[in-house]
This record gives C-alpha cells, sequence and structure tokens, in this order.
C-alpha cells in the first residue's frame, strides 16, 4: 500500500512495520509490497525487515491471485492487512486494519468497481477475520453500519505521532523557509485533490487573505482546485522536513468533509501549529478542544478564522498549547503495542 507521496495509510504501514520487530523479538516479520519496492527518500520510516514483491498493485485485476500466491509462498502464521486490500483467496490467518469507510459512504466519488471491491472481497474477507482494527470510533460506527459487521467486532487504536514531530526551534525555521522559499506568515494545507477533501473551499478564500496559502496536495493541485495566483504549491516536502513545515505555519486548515482519523491534524498540533479542522467524521474525536472547528460549507467562517488567527497572537499560542498536550496523548508505540497484543490473541485463536 505504500507508493508515491505518503499518505496516511501509508505512513501507518511504515510506523508498524518499523516498530513491531523491536517490540517482538520472538517473531520472525517480514513485509509485502508492491511490485516496485518501496519508495526511496523514506528516513527514519524505512523498515529494516525481510521486504517481498507483490508481482502486481493492490486493485488490479490480478490482485486477489497474486496476493494469495505470495501468501502461499511466504507461508506466514499470521498475514496483517494494513489497509483493505484483504487476501479473499488465502484461508490463513488474518488481522485487518481498516482505516474508514470512505468508498462507501461517498461511493458517488468512486466508479461503481471500488464500491463492488468492498461489497465483494472486503466485507466478506473481514468477516471472517481472526481481528478488525479501526483508527476511530467514527469509523468503527461506518465500518460496522456499511459492512454489516458488529461494532464489537472491530477494535479502536488510534494513529500516534512520532517524537520527531515537536515544536523546532527558531534556527531550524529560518533554515526552512530559507531552503523553500516561505514567507514569515502563511496557512499551510495538506491533502489531495479527492471532492471529500474539500480544498475548494479554501481555494474560494486564499485570494481574499493577507498571506499566502502553502498547498502540500501533489503536483498540479493548486491549478486543478482552481487556487489563485501567489499561493505557494509544494509538489513534495521530505519526510523529515515535515516538522518543520507544520512548525513554521501560522495554521494547518483541514476542511475535509471524509476522514478516518485525520493525521495531519495530529502531527501539526504536535508541531505547535494552530488547527482549524472540520466539524465533521473523526476530526473531532481527533482534536478534542484543542482546535478550532467549523462546518465544511461556512466559508465565510473559514475566511475569519484564518483573519483571527493572524491577527491574535494570545489565540494563536493557546491553541498551539492546547495542542500539543492533546497531541502528547498519541504515539506510534502505543499503537504498535496494542497492535502487537491482537496478534498474539489472533495466533492464540483456535
Amino acid at each position: 500500500m505504500v507508493k508515491g507521496r505518503l499518505h496516511g495509510i501509508s505512513r501507518y504501514a511504515l510506523e508498524m512495520a518499523c516498530r513491531l520487530p523491536a517490540l517482538a523479538p520472538d517473531l520472525r516479520i517480514s513485509g509485502l509490497t508492491g511490485p516496485e519496492g518501496l519508495p526511496t527518500g523514506l528516513g527514519t520510516l524505512t523498515p529494516r525487515i525481510p521486504l517481498h514483491r507483490c508481482p502486481v498493485d493492490f486493485l488490479s485485476p490480478l490482485e486477489q491471485p497474486a496476493l494469495a500466491g505470495s501468501l502461499a509462498v511466504l507461508k506466514p502464521d499470521l498475514f496483517h492487512a494494513t489497509s483493505f486490500s484483504l487476501p479473499a483467496l488465502w484461508p490463513g490467518r488474518l488481522v485487518a486494519t481498516l482505516h474508514d469507510a470512505n468508498h462507501l459512504a461517498l461511493a458517488e466519488n468512486y466508479g461503481p468497481g471500488r464500491r463492488a471491491y468492498y461489497k465483494l472481497i472486503v466485507g466478506p474477507r473481514a468477516k471472517r477475520a481472526q481481528a478488525l482494527i479501526t483508527v476511530s470510533e467514527f469509523s468503527r460506527e461506518e465500518l460496522a453500519r456499511y459492512l454489516g459487521l458488529s461494532p464489537y467486532r472491530l477494535q479502536v487504536i488510534p494513529n500516534g505521532v512520532d517524537a520527531r514531530y515537536q515544536q523546532p526551534v527558531p534556527s531550524e525555521l529560518k533554515d526552512f523557509r530559507e531552503r523553500h522559499g516561505l514567507p514569515p506568515r502563511f496557512f499551510l494545507t495538506v491533502g489531495n485533490t479527492k471532492a471529500h477533501k474539500n480544498l475548494g473551499l479554501l481555494a474560494d478564500i486564499a485570494e481574499s487573505l493577507p498571506v499566502p496559502m502553502v498547498l502540500l496536495a501533489g503536483k498540479g493541485a493548486a491549478w486543478e482546485l482552481g487556487f489563485p495566483e501567489g499561493t505557494i504549491e509544494l509538489s513534495e516536502v521530505p519526510e523529515d522536513d515535515m516538522p518543520r513545515l507544520y512548525g513554521a505555519a501560522t495554521a494547518l486548515l483541514m476542511p475535509s468533509r471524509y476522514e478516518g482519523f485525520g493525521l495531519p491534524v495530529l502531527e501539526a498540533m504536535a508541531c505547535g501549529c494552530p488547527v482549524v479542522a472540520a466539524r465533521t467524521s473523526s476530526l473531532p474525536e481527533v482534536t478534542g478542544e484543542s482546535a478550532l472547528l467549523l462546518s465544511p460549507d461556512d466559508k465565510d467562517g473559514w475566511r475569519e478564522a484564518a483573519l483571527k488567527l493572524l491577527r491574535d497572537d494570545g489565540l494563536r499560542r493557546e491553541l498551539s498549547e492546547k495542542g500539543r498536550e492533546r497531541a502528547a496523548r498519541f504515539s506510534w508505540e502505543d499503537c504498535a503495542t496494542r497492535t502487537l497484543a491482537t496478534w498474539h490473541r489472533a495466533l492464540e485463536a483456535r
């Protein structure tokens, strides 16, 4: 599932692949990648376990026989599917992490094939899995409803944030801004061009803001989404530089309509970056009372919140402090420890 620019699901897979071997020296752990292997430049997220390549990518027409074939060769006692690519043709012990029900809840944003995949592959195989994990209470309710599962079949283990995500010192921020040509003040948004990310709302208000918007959403996203001239588009940021990007921003703006977890808001809060997020899906669950929450349809509200953060130093400091306190409750170490306990229960199940 790890390819191209990292998103929350691929980060989850890498964090587990890096952390679980140290927690479980009694287990022999291997990883299954796509046919091209892992991308370069992962830095500290590079797993140090044997990696095996599946001959085809996930969701390709031959995904299921190729996945079954790879597992038949590797003969694992347990397979942990870290996303919705579940091995329907392999009968072994399975733990699956299902991050959200996006493709079912927002079926109009995808072709009929994706919905059919969930109904024919994900749902039936999930019901036969030894254990199911999801990342938020919101996703547990969504997955149970759309896949016909009991919510009690899904264990909630939230995502975490690495200790590297902390408030950078001023010298680090100065160096980062100079290297990337960033101004002293800017608003940041992180996501992609999918409709549910709702970045068009920010495109509509960007021109009325006195500081630029910095967009990390893939190459060409600013043009595709209609952001005005003056928007700063970052097509790629090295993984090790992400804490500095969050730390340099005046605030992170995340108007997404649907998130299974919403990892960028947690990472931003850990770095002392104030957050404005949509009052929808899992985002209030992750932010608690440590962010400004708004309707994803209220353009005027988002504009006013952004302007208020520019003017009010006290509000920025308050959100920064609350955000760091909130983020300290989430760690990848805890996520990996609880996941390992799930593995052991699945291995012991009859």
